[in-house]
């Protein structure tokens, strides 16, 4: 057995219980507030190694920006409901992706309308004029969304708003001159992604209008000029689109950059709902061009609960580091959590490969996510035939995990199961060249109609060994399967923590590298 899994590769991270400073109000040192029944970050199905708002709802993330050492990790958020309502920007930060310090909300809606989705940059040379050259301030760009015109049936109820920071997003001041982009007549015109253009010496914004992106310039922030459109005969069109971003990336192998083009469309996804597609192309400060004259559709996440992801600005060593929203709009406001709403997936590095005669964008958990791992217990190398139970030792269960490794790409499954007899289960339709997840038994799933049982991926890589990495929280799993060339994203609600892992293979199928490995909650 021990030779076997050595060959396959697999790699199974479990989580202990044990708080390491993770999230934590500002207010109160690190400390949280308990209540006689259950206490806060400890409720059922909350995640133990994910973003989550401390309470009530939240959705996209927003203005994510590297600055001074911190992560800035703005939200949709609304503060006195579990379901969607007048959004606000929550706000959090971090040094290193994983631990996160709560701040006061930044942004509250106000005459021109609640705050919508958006982004966040570090205004270097101080064009906006709103700090200096010794302290250059931080600009968010967001959409206004007013609902009373909204309800008046008037169709230009979205436009473009900034405001500044100048003590590192501590505090935010709107700019008295907003709507800096007013709407163009689109009904649905929003979720701005701006970034600095070196070549051209101007800041673009990228922003949805209904059922394409737009891309628009400025020297200032605060006047923009219309460049181009893109997307009316490209991609998907199940939904409208929202959430775009743009940004140049380098293969991974080297040789000439290229532009990748993330846009988010709700509904349309490849296994119902929201989903996030990307386009590969060239940018040359004016107008985008996909790379492909015919473009198949390309998604971010192939599971459903991974929506309006973008990436950070200013990361250190230019690196893409994307982060979305767990969940989906088909189901979001009626998942089963109590005293907060949906959670963030971990952050991963975008990078892009050429595999199968095209070009992709691939996911990795980022490095940072390693500070969460503990110590290892390890299987070598491993055949599978029928069912083979993975030992656990005295880990406590297996819903804090990740889980890594290499099978023969034949018919294969892992399978999550707890004592009251729910499963989930994760793995490989060799036939049907499908991955899958099946979570139709996995809990508490009679709340929607749209929260889908069986969930697939077209597999892209033609090798003929595969890849498997996967994290396993209390209510969701994120899958990176030959090396992030697909990921999938799904959430699950089990009525007792799943304890106990296996494979199965009906026909003999060999595992390598197989490990189970413990987390660290960061409560």
């Amino acid at each position: 057995m021990n030779n076997l899994l050595k060959n396959l590769g697999i790699v199974i991270l479990l989580v202990h219980m044990s708080s390491c400073g993770g999230q934590r109000d500002s207010s109160v040192s690190g400390t949280v507030n308990t209540d006689s029944s259950t206490r806060l970050y400890q409720e059922q199905h909350r995640p133990q190694f994910h973003f989550t708002p401390k309470s009530h709802w939240m959705n996209d993330p927003n203005g994510m920006v590297y600055h001074d050492g911190e992560y800035h990790l703005f939200y949709q958020h609304y503060p006195e409901g579990n379901k969607w309502g007048p959004m606000h920007w929550g706000h959090a930060v971090s040094k290193n992706l994983v631990h996160w310090e709560h701040l006061p909300i930044a942004l509250y809606p106000d005459s021109l309308g609640y705050i919508f989705s958006g982004s966040a940059v570090v205004d270097q040379n101080n064009s906006s004029g709103f700090g200096s050259a010794q302290d250059p301030p931080l600009v968010a760009i967001y959409t206004y969304h007013s609902a009373e015109k909204e309800k008046a049936g008037e169709p230009d109820y979205q436009y473009q708003g900034i405001a500044f920071s100048i003590d590192n997003g501590r505090s935010w001041s709107k700019y008295e001159g907003n709507p800096v982009l007013p709407n163009q007549g689109v009904r649905d015109f929003r979720d701005p992604k701006v970034f600095w253009h070196q070549r051209t010496s101007k800041w673009i914004m990228i922003l949805a209008a209904k059922d394409h992106a737009e891309l628009w310039a400025s020297p200032d922030l605060k006047k923009w000029s219309k460049l181009s459109d893109f997307g009316q005969s490209y991609g998907a069109h199940g939904g409208v689109w929202e959430c775009p971003d743009l940004f140049p990336i380098k293969p991974e192998a080297g040789g000439k950059e290229k532009w990748v083009m993330i846009v988010s469309i709700n509904p349309g996804g490849p296994n119902g709902g929201s989903a996030t597609q990307y386009f590969i192309g060239d940018f040359d400060g004016k107008t985008f061009r996909p790379g492909d004259a015919k473009v198949n559709i390309k998604w971010i996440d192939f599971g459903p609960d991974n929506y309006a992801g973008i990436t950070w600005s200013n990361a250190p060593d230019n690196r893409k580091i994307f982060l979305g929203w767990m969940s989906n709009w088909a189901y979001g406001e009626k998942v089963p959590t109590t005293v907060w709403r949906s959670a963030m997936t971990l952050p991963r590095d975008l990078s892009l490969r050429q595999a199968n005669n095209g070009w992709y964008v691939t996911s990795s958990f980022s490095p940072e996510v390693n500070s969460l791992i503990g110590e290892p217990i390890i299987t070598d190398d491993l055949e599978i035939k029928d069912t083979v139970a993975l030992p656990v030792g005295d880990l406590r269960d297996v819903s804090l995990s990740m889980v890594s490794g290499t099978f023969e790409a034949k018919d294969f499954s892992i399978v999550l199961s707890n004592p009251v007899g729910q499963t989930l289960s994760v793995g490989f339709d060799e036939k049907k060249n499908l991955f899958y997840i099946d979570r139709g038994k996995s809990g508490t799933n009679d709340f929607s109609e749209a929260f889908n049982s069986y969930l697939t991926a077209k597999r892209i890589s033609d090798s003929d060994q595969i890849k498997v990495e996967m994290v396993i929280d209390v209510s969701s799993i994120e899958i990176l399967f030959d090396d992030g060339l697909t990921a999938m994203t799904a959430l699950y609600f089990p009525n007792e923590r799943m304890n106990k892992i296996s494979l199965h293979a009906a026909e003999t199928n060999r595992a390598r590298d197989v490990r189970i490995m413990s987390m660290k909650s960061i409560w």
